[in-house]
């Protein structure tokens, strides 16, 4: 898993790398676990823009994953790896022997061949998922879920894992990828391992139109907008936001608490990512 410099042949190739996928061992996903994707363009159900900076991009289809990892004491062998236009990290295909398939996020030094299993009691190795009771201290994990039998939420892009820190009752703190120190029940499931691909964050574009292939349209600063079109325009020539910076609705844009605080589970946050 390497990054590979382009011929410059074009000022937008000069500067632009792109991975080798070397460890891409399948061209076409397994038909059976595909999805159509459509788009939103950012708009919700009435139609309306709820989501900036959306729009346009190369055609997916979905890869359905598994995150759940709940086939217990059913061994599978990893049958490819594969590319997943929805996620920066790779994919495996795991081939369970009662002949279910199914598409994992793939960690570093899995390979096609090797076996899997999830369960209370399995191996500490890699790709293998087990409750975090039954994960030793100090363990690099990833796929972490939030909440028993919801699938995996947290640590879940390239290069990332969490870190089992401390077990005390019910639950276990754990060490996200943010630096934030968290506690989750102790029967919530989690992956051995760190995500492959680590190599993603330092991939260069190059050109605009790689990012609208993503389907991400351009942002155009408040500050080169008219006074109509947003709080911070307008003035003769360069001029800062005047007062604290705000969205272009008028609400506060940074430090503005947006969180529901019914549904938010603060209590568990032992350390903030934020110092």
């Amino acid at each position: 898993m390497a990054n590979r410099k382009i011929n410059p042949t074009s000022p937008g190739q000069r500067g632009m790398t792109r991975p080798d996928y070397k460890e891409i061992t399948a061209s076409a996903p397994e038909k059976s676990l595909v999805k159509s994707l459509t788009k939103s363009g950012g708009r919700n159900n009435t139609g309306r823009i709820t989501t900036r900076h959306i729009g346009g991009g190369h055609k997916r289809a979905y890869r359905v994953i598994d995150f759940k990892r709940d086939k217990i004491g059913i061994q599978g062998t990893v049958m490819t790896i594969e590319y997943d236009p929805n996620r920066n990290v790779r994919i495996c295909l795991v081939n369970y022997i009662d002949g279910e398939k199914r598409y994992i996020l793939c960690p570093e030094g899995l390979n096609v061949g090797d076996k899997i299993i999830s369960g209370p009691e399995v191996d500490i190795q890699t790709g293998n998922a087990l409750p975090l009771d039954a994960i030793p201290l100090g363990a690099m994990v990833h796929n972490i879920e939030l909440r028993p039998g919801l699938g995996g939420k947290m640590a879940r892009s390239a290069g990332n894992a969490a870190q089992v820190m401390a077990k005390e009752g019910n639950y276990v703190t754990v060490k996200l990828p943010s630096s934030e120190m968290r506690m989750v029940r102790k029967d919530c499931y989690a992956t051995i391992g760190v995500l492959g691909n680590s190599e993603y964050k330092n991939l260069s574009t190059g050109k605009a139109g790689r990012t609208r292939y993503l389907g991400i349209k351009p942002t155009v600063r408040g500050v080169t907008m008219n006074p109509v079109d947003h709080p911070h325009g307008g003035g003769e020539g360069k001029t800062g936001p005047g007062g604290n910076p705000k969205t272009p609705w008028g609400k506060p844009a940074l430090g503005y608490k947006t969180r529901n605080q019914k549904k938010a589970s603060s209590k568990l946050i032992v350390r903030r990512r934020k110092k």
